[in-house]
């Protein structure tokens, strides 16, 4: 294929997981030991870059408000151009690659250079902070359906808005993703479509570290709550019935924590 070279190499976009490195995959270990080139974002644990191989290339791609970057396109040319000098690279990002993740992006890019690659999924924070923080996302008695969305949609994108109202008559559990800065407005969107303002509210901060933390309120009250509480990203929200198993069933603690 144009542009490919003799020596043809190959790259894994992989899923590191939510933040516990113990919840990386079997396969994710034994494609970073293969790597000789390694791009990875941000928020990647420490002990997960530890397992990279002294000699592989590492570079940082990491993206924070405020703060330079690269672009999405410029990183999708690193990957293609490491991988046209025949080498194995990694292109390492949090959660799930395809949740949220650009990972569907990034292979289209790579597709259309004639790159190799395959992608290795990961553990994604939307469904392990919970399970964290005790609190399942089903329940036979509470929840038989569950709905991920993102709280920071690209303005770019053909549909421009989440719609919040009809989401919050037709699902049982819903779960944000990067939604902590717009709290407010969602919150007011799902009371306007119909939820109550005393639906159970959970968030989960640093979802599966040690630095976890899970602040509980109501739709009503979650967004002083949080205000109080002095909540910030990373987080995952949970609004529904199900919280209130956290009760019952927390189970995770600093201790517990390899």
């Amino acid at each position: 294929m144009e542009g490919v070279t003799s020596k043809e190499g190959r790259v894994y976009i992989v899923g590191a997981g939510p933040g516990d490195p113990d919840l990386l995959t079997v396969k994710a270990v034994k494609v970073l030991r293969m790597a000789d080139v390694v791009i990875y974002d941000r928020l990647i644990p420490e002990k997960i870059l530890q397992m990279i191989p002294e000699r592989a290339e590492r570079i940082y791609v990491g993206k924070k408000t405020g703060e330079p970057h690269p672009t999405q396109d410029e990183i999708n040319d690193l990957m293609i151009e490491k991988a046209r000098e025949g080498r194995t690279v990694v292109r390492l990002k949090g959660g799930d690659p395809f949740l949220f993740g650009r990972g569907a992006e990034e292979a289209q890019a790579l597709k259309k250079a004639g790159i190799k690659y395959e992608v290795v999924p990961g553990v994604t924070s939307a469904l392990a902070a919970p399970a964290y923080a005790g609190i399942p996302l089903t329940h036979r008695r509470y929840s038989s359906s569950v709905v991920i969305v993102t709280g920071h949609e690209d303005p770019k994108k053909i549909r421009k808005h989440v719609d919040w109202e009809r989401i919050a008559g037709s699902v049982d559990t819903i779960v944000v993703l990067m939604g902590v800065k717009k709290m407010k407005s969602i919150v007011e969107s799902l009371i306007k479509g119909g939820c109550k303002s005393d639906m159970p509210v959970a968030i989960i901060e640093n979802g599966t570290t040690r630095m976890q933390r899970v602040t509980v309120g109501t739709l009503s009250s979650i967004v002083e709550d949080a205000e109080k509480m002095k909540v910030e990203a990373p987080a995952v929200i949970v609004i529904g019935d199900v919280v209130k198993l956290r009760e019952d069933i927390s189970w995770f603690k600093d201790e517990d924590y390899a």
